[in-house]
C-alpha cells in the first residue's frame, strides 16, 4: 500500500484514515471515561490535564500522522518526515510574533477578563515552572505531527491557503469537543464557542507561518506551546476574540499568498532535511 518511492507523494485520499484515527482514538478514550468513569478512576486516578488516558487522547493526531507515514512511505518516509524538525528558519517578523506577540494576546485577554492579579504567582516556584513548562513542551505540541504535518499539507492541495487553515482549524477544535464535557481538563472551564473561533483564527494565522518555514513542525510545534504556555495567564474568552481580530490583520497582511493555490503540499520532502516539495502541474491534486 505504499506510495511509488520515487514519489514523496501520499495521496489526499488518506486524509479521511488520519480524521477516522486522530477522532476514534481521541473520542474513543472520552467514551471509555463517559461509561466507566469509576474503574478508570481507580486504575489511573481521577480525570485532568495530566492523566495518562487524557495524554493519550492529546497524541491521537500525532498518532495517526505517524502510522500513516510509515504505512504509506516506509521507515525511509518516516525519517524524511522527521526531517522537517529540522526546519527552523523563519522571517524576523514572524519570530517577533511568536516570542511576543502570542503571549502579549494573552495578557491582553487576562486583563480584559480582570483576572490578571490572580496571575501575579502562577507557581511556588522555579522547579515548580520549569515542571510544568516541561510537561506541556510534550502534550499539545505533539499534535502537530498530524494536523499541521500531515492535514494541512493535503488541504493546500485542493484549497487555496486561508482556507485550508479555516479548515483544518475548525476540525482542529471541533475534535477537542469531548475535553469541554469532562470534567478536571483545562477546557472543562471554558465556553466552546469562543474555543471554536480561536481554534479557526489561530489555525489561520498559523498556515503563512507554517509555509514561510517550508512546513516546518518544528516552528508549528513552538507555535502550540505559545498557546498553552503555562507561564501566560487564563484570557478565555476574550483571549480568542483578540486571535480572531489578529488573523483578519495576518489574513491581509499576507493577502499575496494566502488566496492562491500553492504553499507546502507533500508530507514527506524529496530527501532527509529537505523542505516538503511543492507540486507541479502534474500532481497539483493526486488522488
Amino acid at each position: 500500500m505504499r506510495t511509488n518511492p520515487t514519489s514523496p507523494t501520499i495521496a489526499s485520499r488518506t486524509l479521511a484514515l488520519f480524521l477516522l484515527i486522530a477522532f476514534g482514538l481521541a473520542w474513543g478514550i472520552f467514551v471509555l471515561f463517559a461509561l466507566f468513569p469509576q474503574p478508570l478512576e481507580r486504575l489511573f486516578g481521577p480525570p485532568s490535564g495530566s492523566h495518562p488516558l487524557f495524554v493519550l487522547a492529546v497524541y491521537a493526531p500525532a498518532i495517526a500522522g505517524l502510522s500513516l507515514v510509515v504505512l504509506f512511505g516506509g521507515f525511509g518516509g518516516l525519517k524524511r518526515f522527521l526531517s522537517r524538525l529540522l526546519l527552523w528558519r523563519i522571517p524576523l517578523a514572524w519570530l517577533a510574533f511568536l516570542v511576543i506577540a502570542i503571549p502579549a494576546i494573552f495578557f491582553l485577554g487576562a486583563a480584559l477578563k480582570g483576572g490578571m492579579a490572580d496571575h501575579a504567582l502562577p507557581f511556588d516556584g522555579l522547579g515548580a515552572a520549569l515542571t510544568a513548562i516541561a510537561f506541556m513542551l510534550v502534550l499539545g505540541p505533539m499534535e502537530e505531527f498530524g494536523w499541521r504535518g500531515y492535514a494541512l499539507p493535503i488541504l493546500q492541495r485542493h484549497m487555496v491557503p486561508a482556507l485550508a487553515g479555516a479548515v483544518l482549524g475548525l476540525i482542529w477544535g471541533v475534535w477537542h469537543l469531548p475535553a469541554f464535557l469532562l470534567s478536571g481538563t483545562p477546557q472543562s472551564a471554558w465556553d466552546f464557542t469562543p474555543f471554536l473561533v480561536g481554534s479557526v483564527a489561530v489555525s489561520v494565522i498559523l498556515t503563512p507561518l507554517f509555509n514561510a518555514s517550508r512546513g516546518s513542525i518544528l516552528i508549528a510545534a513552538l507555535f502550540h506551546f505559545q498557546l498553552n504556555n503555562p507561564l501566560w495567564p487564563d484570557g478565555q474568552p476574550y483571549d480568542m476574540w483578540i486571535f480572531a481580530i489578529t488573523a483578519l490583520v495576518v489574513v491581509w497582511l499576507n493577502r499575496g499568498t494566502m488566496f492562491v493555490r500553492g504553499g507546502v503540499t507533500e508530507i514527506i520532502p524529496l530527501s532527509a532535511g529537505g523542505s516538503p516539495a511543492r507540486p507541479g502541474p502534474e500532481r497539483r491534486n493526486p488522488a
